[in-house]
């Protein structure tokens, strides 16, 4: 990561001219990474692939310059690919254009949705969500990736319509796998795993991605896959006409010949069924969640720790998806692992999302032959890659050590999405942590109110007590009003009184302890030695021990 400056980038036009060789530069590597991402996310939601690179564009030239952040990269994400499929499988029933188009005009509903959300101040919207549900659903989108890509990377079209049969017929298609399609995807997997254990700062400024598909492009050439005669059949394809597509067989990306032909408009004609407002619904608040939890983790890793406001760039986003809907593009978020790259590549200022969507523009427009030559089963590598990521035994460990029963409560939600939906899963996930909350034994009424006090002792001084139970389901109105405490000041949490803090809570507390004192204030909790944790890790959640207890069933 480049070294910060001891002062702040300048905004607008000045930080243009202040800052544009590293946003110019950070913005052309995060476009070498997000080329092939936003193909494969594309072909893996059953779209035309110019769909996510017209989502990629809107978001880096229209969005970087309305946006409430500072080095996000606003883009197509895995994390919706599942939402995506699901709205264009049930809106099409079996037409995969009338889903497309249908799916587009969900997007471009669920986009005022967004805009709404920004402008009444509901950019905190992930905090009604605890975090291990939200971990359990990212896991479960990971495990939904791989399954559906296993099947790509071994040239096979499964038969199977539900996600558990789908990783059921693995073991099939890895019987009939094409064994130069799986050359492909298994040397892109090689190189991603290697690239990622590298130490050579030097090599890894080389994005692994694009090593991934110019692997697959020379390995396409040694095999000529191009007069191939096995077709593998993509739905993502099978709807495009002809005619306006480049020939060769469906196992290397079609793109039109013609720029103007990837551009598609939404279908209302569904807007009065019931399976229409399901899609904006599922659209509109996974995307908004997702892009809000990565626009704060986002503020994590920038060098001038900034902040993003969070209400303005929820508005952005809205804007964003409202303009990709209408012109034939995915729903965007704040994406985290191209946000990431732009941050490790030295950007500074919004303008390096900027360059990132005119770099891909100007790359569509000149060069789109050599988009045809990428496989599928290179972009599928990708993706699985990604997808495991997502729900790598690492990520078990992780939410184990704050506790088993934040483990129960991912596990559940990961089993409640993959036999259900995301919504319902998540909604289970929720239910369970009530539930083992109800069971610690938290008063049914503490569960959506939380009884605190600020006091003010003087100008810079407060001290915020919390009474009863602090959880994910009733803190909003505690961190709404923390927040809005001058900075610089001194501020003690006094948890001496409260029954419990669940993980959530406890992580909302760190995080803002550290941010404060970051910023020049003095910031303490106190009244944890009464509270026994229900593990090790500092984040975990944590109840009165017994003999401070006052048997008031959390109600103090």
């Amino acid at each position: 990561m480049a070294t910060a400056p001891s002062t702040l980038p300048k905004t607008g036009w000045a930080g243009l001219r202040e800052n544009w060789r590293y946003d110019a530069m950070s913005g052309f590597l995060v476009f070498l990474i997000a080329l092939p991402l936003c193909l494969g996310i594309a072909m893996a939601s059953s779209v035309p692939p110019m769909a996510g690179i017209i989502t990629a564009v809107v978001g880096g030239v229209l969005v970087s310059r309305i946006s409430g952040s500072w080095v996000t990269i606003n883009g197509p994400a895995a994390g919706l690919i599942v939402v995506i499929l699901a709205s264009v499988q049930s809106l099409g029933q079996g037409d995969a254009m009338l889903g497309y188009r249908c799916t587009l005009a969900a997007i471009v509903v669920a986009s005022l949705f967004q805009i709404a959300l920004g402008l009444l101040k509901a950019g905190r919207l992930n905090a009604y969500f605890p975090a291990s549900a939200v971990h359990g659903m990212l896991a479960a989108i990971g495990i939904i990736i791989m399954a559906k890509q296993t099947h790509v990377m071994l040239g096979v079209k499964p038969q199977a319509a539900e996600i558990l049969d789908t990783i059921a017929e693995i073991p099939h298609s890895l019987v009939e796998a094409n064994p130069e399609i799986m050359v492909i995807a298994l040397t892109g997997l090689v190189i991603l795993m290697g690239w990622s254990m590298l130490k050579n700062r030097y090599l890894k400024m080389i994005p692994a991605p694009l090593l991934v598909v110019l692997a697959g492009m020379i390995l396409e050439k040694y095999f000529d896959l191009e007069h191939e005669h096995v077709y593998l059949f993509l739905p993502d394809q099978a709807f495009l006409p002809h005619h306006e597509y480049t020939v060769g067989p469906r196992f290397l990306v079609s793109i039109p010949e013609n720029v103007m032909g990837s551009f598609y408009w939404p279908d209302f004609s569904l807007v009065a069924t019931a399976r229409f407002w399901g899609a904006v619904v599922s659209i509109g608040l996974v995307g908004s969640l997702e892009s809000l939890l990565s626009a704060t983790a986002v503020d994590k890793l920038d060098a001038y720790k900034r902040h993003s406001d969070l209400n303005r760039d929820l508005t952005a986003v809205g804007i964003g998806n409202l303009v990709a809907g209408c012109l034939g593009g995915l729903p965007m978020i704040a994406e985290i692992v191209r946000s990431s790259a732009n941050v490790n590549n030295g950007a500074r200022t919004g303008w390096a999302n900027f360059f990132h969507g005119v770099f891909l523009a100007l790359f569509v427009v000149f060069f789109p032959h050599l988009i045809h030559e990428i496989p599928l089963a290179s972009l599928a590598a990708l993706l699985v890659y990604t997808g495991f990521r997502l729900a790598s035994p690492r990520e078990f460990a992780k939410v184990l050590q704050i506790g088993p029963e934040q483990l129960a409560v991912f596990c559940i939600t990961i089993v409640g999405v993959l036999a259900t939906d995301l919504l319902i899963g998540v909604l289970i996930g929720m239910g369970a942590e009530l539930l083992i909350h109800l069971m610690h034994g938290v008063d049914v009424r503490n569960l959506l109110k939380i009884s605190y006090t600020i006091e003010e002792t003087d100008e810079t001084h407060y001290v915020v007590r919390v009474d009863g139970s602090a959880v994910f389901s009733n803190f909003l109105a505690l961190k709404t009003e923390v927040a809005r405490l001058p900075r610089g000041g001194s501020i003690v949490f006094n948890l001496a009184n409260a029954y419990l803090i669940d993980h959530t809570v406890m992580e909302f507390i760190q995080h803002f302890r550290s941010d404060y004192t970051a910023h020049g204030g003095r910031c303490e909790i106190r009244g944890l030695e009464n509270h026994k944790p229900h593990s090790d890790h500092p984040l975990a959640a944590r109840r009165r021990a017994p003999e401070w207890a006052t048997g008031d069933g959390g109600q103090s």
